[in-house]
């Protein structure tokens, strides 16, 4: 994967909990939908950022493509309510 996108923090060291992963409990669907994600072949939306000198990096299509399926899962389908 490329190494200018903007990557989420699952993990922040100083936060409590220590993990985000502690938030949740372990049967919920985000655990099984991040697992997804990461087998799935994302190198199509990849290739089709180049990194430029100017703006923000965008963020990392696994992602949103999580995001996106945690929300719809959860019969969330407008996305000014996802970005809340």
């Amino acid at each position: 994967m490329a190494n200018f996108y903007r990557e989420p923090g699952r993990r922040p060291r100083f936060l409590l909990p220590v993990d985000m992963a502690d938030w949740l409990p372990d049967t919920d669907l985000v655990h099984l939908l991040l697992d997804a994600v990461g087998l799935m072949d994302l190198s199509t939306f990849e290739a089709h950022y180049r990194k430029r000198g100017s703006g923000a990096p965008p963020f990392a299509p696994r992602m949103m493509v999580g995001l996106l399926l945690y929300a719809y899962a959860n019969g969330q389908r407008s996305s000014r309510k996802m970005s809340q």
